[in-house]
């Protein structure tokens, strides 16, 4: 069958290395596979398949450096989901059975039990046993913290097979951004991730491991490892076996454009991913250590863990190219699935020049012109480009807006308490604040709420949009990381306190004491859970502004994974979701916030949401501010277009992302219902939820539309302003520079 496209060159810069345990693992886990029952009888495999895909190739590929032992374990781990991925598509895909193949899903995490002397039911298939057998064999080495998030890894693995199901059910093909962040699920790869630190011996500290950095490279990691995989199978999986999952079929789609159009462009994003990976290690890991005080052999085994992922990638591109499971006919000499001939040396090192893991020093794969456009493209914006007044698509938003009849009042006296608190002395005066009228967007975020409620909101808006408008002036012009970082602990330290009233007291600027007082108005009569949300929350969005500030002393375009996943804290949506999620807390399970179904209702709105600012932003901050982070000057600088073109994209992705959340809504949510047996009660809280959500949408699309911040006749203003009268005052002021406010956060 002929290839449906060119597999295009590949950014690898990390030379492949081969461990020299190949041979007792391949042997190994042939016989391990047998005896759980996987091969001949199983109706999945054949002992010629398990040989002829070679996973202890592959392993031996991406660990190159650990013993015999752990090899085979590892070898025995990715044979097994191999076979659970093949024997879920063979019960299950062919012939959709959701009830059934979520009742199969339902027993395996019963075969990961977080104490290791704890029992298990007797397995019934070849997968249950061999994830009983694994589970024995790997945790007594690891720690009760790896072992929770490896558990919560492999489940997030085995039960994302249903929205895989689901899909083909429907005949359904994702949008790019939920096609991201599903495949990460499904694919298996921070799975993956979990076993580098088995095999690497290098478990990362705990203080670390939820940090956006390590966060970061694992989903970076991940994201390259799954787009590398969709271009090698696309011809197995959307050819043969009808699969939806695809990055190169969702691009496709997408961007309507040719099967080979779309394959490169999942190489370049591919390409951005591990360049992405590549900044984190180098920029945000060290820091990292130094912030939380890691001692040596903690950094070291963050540094092991770090070069593992780095192993893995350009090892799992050798496995690709001589995988039978893979479309790579005629890209390396030999026949798949064999270890190069004399090329390969005992101890698993290549002859200069030939064999194994030498394609990464074709220059191509570092020095590409693709690639290094890519990189170019995100380092040299010209800032302050002239575009003109932001281009604005038509907004089909289905969402009624009701605004709550207190805006008025809501509206002065939200303004009174940012004048009392100081907040109009420098960068804001009283008419910037006025026509920004924040509490206009929260009378159509919560048109129900009384008015003291929506005073709350509304001085929440005006904080925070504030805050976001003073980092980027004081701190990120003059590049002043360091008074960043500390402005960042001093706000966390005021949400800290155990009595929410006594922060008052430690507050030092202005800023301070209106986080300290809506922070006690909020928080106060919270209970002590949902007291540690909020504090969560709130964190999540002062760690997005330091992020914006490192991108602005790199002066560097964000990939746009990432960007869009930051835009949802810069923007203070998790903050928002939060409060809608506490009013209906009470007759809902706190488990039922937790599952993927709500992540993605909540990550659809947020991101239409963000999108809404950036489309209405642009001007103002690319031409004015000279700022680097709106995605659609990200989109711009990835895919090399115009700015009309880049806006087109966007708005798609926005009615992607609507698509995706009424999809939800009529597919999904009735399964959550019967998932959690959710009564009357239940059921109408939830619709409130919703309703929550789309007041949400409604509420910023109209502030957008109606605030005196955005418009050409607007962006220019600030002159005026006290800042340019009298400059701005406090830590780290001395060296910033006039420019009209950042963008609101908006709740």
């Amino acid at each position: 069958m002929a290839q449906p496209f060119v597999l295009p060159d590949f950014y690898v810069p990390y030379p492949a290395r081969l461990n020299p345990h190949l041979e007792a693992a391949r042997a190994h886990t042939c016989a391990w596979a047998r005896e759980m029952g996987m091969l001949e009888g199983s109706g999945v495999w054949e002992e010629s398949d398990l040989r002829s895909h070679d996973y202890a190739l592959l392993c031996s590929y991406t660990h190159p450096d650990c013993d015999e032992a752990a090899l085979s374990l590892v070898t025995d781990w990715y044979t097994w989901v191999f076979f659970f991925d093949d024997h879920f598509l063979e019960v299950f895909k062919r012939t959709p059975n959701r009830p059934a193949s979520k009742a199969y899903l339902d027993r395996l995490p019963l075969f990961m039990p977080a104490d290791p002397t704890a029992g298990m039911p007797e397995p019934t298939n070849p997968v249950e046993a061999g994830l009983a057998d694994l589970w024995r064999r790997t945790v007594p080495a690891m720690s009760e913290a790896w072992r929770l998030r490896f558990a919560e890894a492999t489940e997030h693995l085995l039960y994302e097979s249903l929205w895989e199901l689901d899909n083909i059910d429907d005949g359904r093909i994702a949008n790019p951004l939920e096609y991201v962040e599903m495949r990460r699920k499904v694919g298996g790869a921070p799975w993956s991730a979990g076993l580098v630190e088995y095999a690497a011996g290098a478990e990362v500290p705990e203080q670390v491991a939820h940090s956006r950095p390590l966060r970061v490279l694992r989903d970076a990691f991940s994201d390259a490892v799954h787009l590398r995989n969709d271009l090698f199978s696309y011809q197995r999986e959307v050819e043969d076996e009808g699969e939806n999952s695809n990055g190169v079929l969702v691009l496709e789609t997408f961007l309507g454009c040719s099967t080979q159009e779309a394959a490169d462009a999942v190489n370049d994003l591919l390409t951005s991913r591990l360049q992405q990976f590549e900044n984190t290690a180098l920029t945000e890991v060290p820091a990292l250590c130094v912030e939380h005080g890691l001692g040596p052999a903690e950094a070291a085994a963050l540094a092991a863990y770090v070069k593992g992922l780095q192993d893995w990638q350009s090892g799992g591109h050798e496995w690709h190219l001589r995988s039978s499971r893979y479309m790579n006919k005629g890209l390396v000499k030999g026949s798949s699935g064999t270890v190069g001939g004399s090329a390969v040396l005992t101890t698993g090192v290549a002859v200069p020049g030939q064999g194994l893991g030498m394609g990464v020093l074709d220059v191509r794969s570092l020095f590409g012109r693709r690639q290094t456009e890519i990189r170019l493209r995100t380092l040299t914006h010209p800032p302050h480009q002239r575009v003109g007044p932001s281009l604005l698509p038509d907004f089909d938003l289905p969402y009624p807006l009701t605004l709550n009849p207190h805006h008025a009042e809501a509206k002065r006296r939200s303004e009174d308490w940012a004048q009392r608190m100081g907040l109009l002395d420098d960068i804001w005066d009283r008419r910037m604040i006025e026509g920004f009228d924040l509490a206009l967007c929260s009378a159509g975020l919560d048109p129900d709420a009384s008015p003291e409620q929506l005073e709350l909101s509304a001085c929440w808006l005006i904080w925070g949009t504030y805050a976001d408008d003073h980092y980027p002036i004081v701190f990120g012009r003059p590049r002043n990381l360091a008074g960043a970082r500390q402005q960042t602990d001093r706000f966390k330290s005021l949400l800290n306190h155990a009595d929410p009233a006594s922060a008052a007291g430690h507050a030092r600027n202005p800023m301070e004491r209106a986080l300290a007082d809506v922070w006690a108005r909020t928080a106060g009569p919270m209970g002590e859970q949902a007291r540690e949300r909020l504090r969560v929350a709130v964190g999540l969005m002062l760690d997005s502004w330091t992020w914006e500030l490192q991108n602005t002393a790199q002066h560097r375009v964000p990939d746009p994974v990432d960007y869009v996943e930051m835009r949802r804290s810069t923007f203070g949506s998790e903050l928002t979701m939060l409060m809608a999620r506490l009013r209906s807390s009470d007759a809902l399970p706190p488990e039922i916030f937790r599952t993927g179904t709500v992540r993605a209702l909540e990550c659809s709105v947020m991101d239409y949401g963000t999108m809404i600012n950036d489309l209405f932003s642009y001007q103002k901050e690319v031409e004015v501010e000279g700022e680097v982070h709106n995605l659609v000057l990200v989109v711009q600088k990835f895919f090399d277009c115009d700015y009309p073109t880049a806006v087109r994209m966007v708005d798609d992705l926005m009615r992607g992302r609507l698509r995706q959340y009424e999809h939800l809504k009529r597919r999904e949510v009735p399964m959550l219902y019967a998932d959690f047996g959710l009564g009357a009660a239940g059921r109408a809280a939830f619709e409130a939820y919703l309703r929550e959500l789309e007041d949400w949408l409604a509420g910023i699309l109209n502030w957008h539309r109606k605030v005196r911040r955005y418009g050409a006749e607007d962006v220019h203003r600030g002159a005026g302003t006290t800042l340019a009268r009298r400059g701005p005052r406090g830590l780290g002021t001395s060296a910033a520079r006039i420019v009209p406010a950042g963008r609101p956060l908006v709740p």
